[in-house]
């Protein structure tokens, strides 16, 4: 078996991580936010949302991919952390998502360390993920990060979603 890469996304990846993303959320959230919203996502719409990014961006957030073999199995984003509308001095991983099929080989794994690694000279990483997501909560705690007692709700159509804020310590 070929190795698993990590690389930047380019804009010929914008599709792919498209319909990885579409099919994380659709995998990972059902039962956890309305299953309209779910079925409504567009891979589509997502990959021009995407291109748009890349090109109008400006370069604080990065995209990464996971590869084997030529495919793309996963992607990861990450950049500086949002406090509202404020960027402070810490990092923020925005998304971290394995295709569906491929959970459970090191996909994920590999994109979040990458990302750690990556972002080592910020004194900290946050993340936010959905309270019930059992799955991705036990996924980062065993990368050493901790919710941190902050939560919000995340609104999809209507329905507040409760997000819990992780942190890890990068360094100092």
């Amino acid at each position: 078996m070929s190795p698993l890469t990590v690389r930047e996304m380019g804009l010929a990846d914008c599709e792919r991580v498209s319909e990885i993303r579409v099919r994380g959320w659709r995998h990972a959230y059902r039962g956890l936010m309305p299953q309209s919203y779910l079925d409504g996502l567009s891979v589509a719409a997502d990959a021009g949302k995407r291109r748009t990014w890349l090109t109008q961006g400006d370069g604080s957030v990065v995209n990464l991919v996971a590869e084997q073999a030529g495919e793309i199995l996963g992607w990861a984003a990450y950049g500086p952390y949002r406090d509202g509308e404020v960027r402070t001095a810490d990092a923020e991983l925005y998304a971290v998502y394995a295709d569906p099929a491929h959970l459970g080989r090191g996909v994920g794994r590999a994109l979040l360390s990458a990302s750690l690694e990556r972002c080592a000279a910020f004194p900290r990483m946050f993340l936010w993920v959905l309270k019930e997501n059992a799955a991705a909560r036990r996924f980062y705690e065993r990368a050493g990060f901790r919710a941190d007692g902050a939560e919000e709700p995340f609104d999809v159509d209507g329905v507040p979603v409760p997000e819990v804020r992780y942190a890890k310590a990068l360094s100092g």
